[in-house]
């Protein structure tokens, strides 16, 4: 008996093998129904086999193996692609998904060759079945990881819109606590809320940027005729003022007048400045640097630090690279984002940022081209 026949034949007890082991993956499956567990599973199993019964190239058979399977256009969800997204609206994790389809794979083939149905065509037969699940688990991993981040990007968008207003209710206590003449320590309670609520604010804006990107809308900028010396000079005293004890040294030269969104530099300044607070030695300097150039401005922010191979230089701006910035693999307090916010806000701008590491210092440089008034965003 061919493959594609037996499945037809056998699919009550095939289904029912796999109602028996969805029910085992807990703590998603417990109290799920009948009708639940056996989600889109028929249709999977009919999928196949009209699969198994569909004459292929062996090209064609390296594709599907591949989970490459050419995709009909305006077609509808496949049963693999739904099963996945309510797989994970249910609670399922991805190994709970993919152990479904192992699970289906060995009951298929066990049944079926417990039949003595391996002859000649059977090897051939396996070979297709094999490809066809593993199409159906590249369709199902696929959905079910968009799933997944859709779930966690709405999360995220909703955390910071709700989180914006009682950080705001903070900032504005301890600014005015700041203001009272109520005695020292009153004074020194209000200035590490407004250095914690500053810190909250910053990575607030870099979760929120993170996500934009995340949802496919991207950083977006809104150049206007600025002279980024402003920015740049109110961002450097901010900090003087919230580390009072730290050396940050300040050197504008050149006409640094363009066309760029001065309050997204502001927030390169910001996160490359706390950076290099966060990660250079506290004895030492933090020198922040603004020149003109005939193309546009370089900023350039160098701090203490340890060697950093070249190799790994691109991997400090990838998202979610949790202490890399300090290059010795510790843990820190942040989440990773500051130089990926970096990288983005000057990508926007048509720059380039780097890093570079020389006789013990770390230099982040960020080109930013220069626009003037008539020539577009």
């Amino acid at each position: 008996m061919r493959l594609a026949d037996f499945i037809l034949r056998h699919t009550e007890a095939i289904l029912a093998e796999w109602e028996s082991f969805a029910a085992t993956l807990l703590p998603a499956a417990g109290g799920m129904t009948s009708l639940a567990l056996r989600d889109h599973a028929q249709q999977i199993l009919e999928a196949v086999a009209h699969d198994l019964a569909t004459p292929q190239t062996r090209d064609e058979q390296s594709e599907k193996s591949k989970g490459r399977a050419p995709k009909i256009a305006d077609a509808p969800e496949t049963a693999a692609q739904t099963h996945a997204v309510l797989r994970a609206r249910g609670g399922f994790d991805i190994i709970q998904l993919v152990a479904e389809y192992r699970a289906l794979r060995a009951s298929v083939l066990r049944h079926w060759m417990d039949t003595g149905s391996l002859n000649g065509t059977g090897v051939g037969d396996i070979v297709r079945f094999n490809e066809a699940i593993d199409q159906a688990i590249a369709e199902s991993v696929a959905h079910f990881h968009a799933q997944v981040e859709q779930a966690r990007n709405l999360f995220l968008g909703m955390l910071g819109h709700d989180m914006r207003n009682p950080l705001y209710a903070i900032q504005l206590t301890a600014a005015t606590l700041s203001t009272l003449n109520a005695g020292e320590q009153v004074s020194e309670a209000a200035g590490r809320l407004i250095r914690s609520g500053a810190a909250m604010q910053a990575l607030l804006d870099d979760v929120m940027d993170f996500n934009r990107t995340r949802l496919g809308v991207g950083i977006r900028v809104v150049p206007a005729d600025c002279d980024l010396a402003g920015p740049v000079v109110d961002e450097v005293e901010q900090f003087r003022a919230t580390y009072p004890r730290r050396q940050i040294l300040l050197a504008v030269s050149g006409d640094c007048r363009g066309r760029w969104d001065g309050p997204r530099v502001r927030q390169v300044i910001r996160n490359l400045v706390g950076n290099a607070l966060k990660y250079g030695a506290a004895d030492a300097p933090v020198r922040v640097a603004l020149r003109a150039e005939e193309a546009g401005v370089r900023l350039e922010v160098t701090n203490s630090g340890p060697p950093i191979d070249p190799s790994e230089a691109d991997e400090l701006f990838e998202p979610l690279r949790r202490g890399m910035a300090r290059g010795d693999g510790g843990e820190s307090d942040s989440l990773g984002l500051g130089l990926f916010i970096v990288r983005e806000i000057t990508r926007a701008h048509g720059g380039e940022v780097g890093v570079r590491w020389d006789a013990g210092e770390v230099t982040f440089a960020v080109h930013l081209p220069r626009r003037t008034a008539g020539t577009g965003p």
